[in-house]
């Protein structure tokens, strides 16, 4: 693809965010940027959340891990369904009951101010990581694909990515970030189906036939029975379940959209709605995923190793323009739409739970620009970190470490939820800073320690239970 084309595809996109930033922020303050008022509609939510869920990372690995991994990621899908209902059904009426603009605030409520720093301060580390990594992933994709066709270093590449998503969100905050998603997750699902149609072009068939190939590929097995595999359905099923209570009821990147919508009925119904939309969402990637390697074993391409590149390396040397056009900007929305949400996230949770901005009138937005400004390039330095380290491995294990911070919060709300105990509140940080860093070790340590048993996304529920029983040793005897 010629460098020009790249540039004009991707500031065409980048114009476009601008403008629905401009239309919305018009007369904002902070209750805008940290609530929207309160006056989103459910359905424009629960469609822009698909594309903040699935992220960079899920557009670029889902359809090349199908390659090592078949279809068994659809059970982890299944898990996450049945969360989402526990959250619609659970935590959307406790939040709007309690009125919060950060989900933390009821940690203080329940326990008291060391718990809700706590929380809010992992949800801090956890989050900036987080964000910096997907946000990486992408830098690299547009350093490849325009970049480097010039001689830009990486640094600049990634400076210019994380200037324009804090020129797009710093008025409007997440009443903008609601309706970018929407454009973005529109982007992103054309990006599969236009590279579904090119696939099915090149290998004569039509839909049809396309759905019947699936159906009888070996990659498209759902279920691993092995109680020894990582991917094993009964661990693979409870872990989504609860990763998703964790990583997005208890996540206030993910919660603060929900809370935009004008009651718990509409927070509820957006939540509902969104599950069915992503479970087909991860559909079309899986189907993706099948379709690519046939593609290349019919074509006789040698694919890449590692299988994150496999998608990259067919949408942007092998399609063409038009499936290389939509796929470079289905990578920018997957990774802008949760990168941008991230950092106004960041800036509300910092904000509202460190700075207690909501008691400040005076200076209140100038303070808040301020913090918006200061997470940008917090986020901008790591990202400089990670590519200084040169080693994909480390990385991806600094990612990995991230997920554990949210093991203490899904202990921390579970404690708070299922039992009345009160818990001697001073203790409870060094009960979370332990309770990850036991299950670290058991991550490491488990095949030789548990007769070859690997641990996959489950180990969120050992660090959970840690923590919860961390907590009950730290009973304070008041009802």
């Amino acid at each position: 693809m010629s460098p020009i084309l790249v540039f004009g595809v991707i500031a065409t996109y980048f114009l476009l965010l601008l403008g629905i930033s401009y239309v919305t922020s018009r007369g904002s303050d902070n209750a805008t940027f940290f609530t929207a008022n309160r006056q989103s509609p459910w359905y424009l939510v629960a469609f822009g959340m698909v594309g903040a869920s699935l992220s960079g990372v899920t557009f670029i690995s889902v359809p090349g891990e199908v390659g090592n991994t078949a279809w068994t990621y659809l059970q982890f899908v299944f898990g996450n369904i049945v969360g989402y209902v526990v959250i619609a059904l659970v935590l959307i009426p406790l939040f709007y009951k309690m009125n919060l603009v950060s989900i933390y605030e009821y940690l203080k409520s329940r326990f008291g101010k060391n718990s809700y720093l706590t929380g809010a301060g992992f949800f801090l580390v956890s989050q900036t990581i987080g964000a910096s990594f997907r946000l990486f992933l992408a830098a690299l994709v547009l350093q490849l694909a325009f970049f480097d066709n010039f001689g830009i270093p990486f640094w600049v590449t990634v400076l210019v990515t994380i200037s324009l998503i804090w020129l797009y969100t710093f008025r409007g905050g997440i009443k903008t970030i609601v309706w970018t998603d929407t454009l973005q997750t529109s982007f992103l699902l054309l990006a599969v189906l236009i590279s579904i149609l090119v696939i099915l072009d090149h290998l004569s068939l039509d839909m049809v036939s396309g759905v019947k190939m699936i159906q009888q590929s070996d990659l498209s097995r759902v279920f691993d029975w092995n109680w020894k595999s990582d991917r094993n359905f009964f661990k693979t099923f409870l872990a989504g379940i609860f990763i998703t209570i964790a990583m997005n009821g208890l996540d206030q990147n993910v919660m603060q959209k929900n809370l935009t919508c004008r009651n718990q009925k509409e927070a509820q119904k957006n939540i509902f709605w969104f599950s069915v939309s992503f479970f087909f969402s991860t559909l079309l990637f899986l189907a993706l995923g099948v379709m690519l390697y046939q593609y290349a074993f019919d074509q006789q391409i040698v694919l890449p190793e590692r299988s994150d590149e496999v998608y990259p390396f067919l949408a942007l040397h092998e399609f063409g323009n038009l499936a290389g056009i939509v796929f470079l900007l289905g990578i920018v929305a997957a990774a802008f739409s949760s990168a941008d949400s991230a950092l106004t996230a960041l800036t509300t949770s910092f904000c509202v739970d460190i700075l207690d901005i909501q008691k400040k009138e005076k200076g209140s937005k100038k303070t808040r620009m301020l913090v918006h400004i200061g997470f940008t390039l917090l986020i901008f330095l790591v990202i400089i970190a990670f590519n200084a380290l040169n080693d994909s491995s480390v990385v991806s294990a600094v990612f990995k470490v991230a997920g554990f911070t949210y093991g203490p919060l899904l202990g921390l709300f579970a404690f708070g939820l299922l039992s009345k105990t009160q818990v001697k509140d001073r203790w409870v940080p060094y009960i979370c800073i332990l309770a990850p860093i036991v299950s670290f070790i058991i991550d490491r340590n488990a095949a030789e320690w548990f007769g070859g048993y690997q641990f996959g996304f489950e180990i969120l529920i050992v660090n959970a239970a840690l923590t919860v029983i961390g907590l009950k040793l730290l009973k304070s005897g008041k009802a």
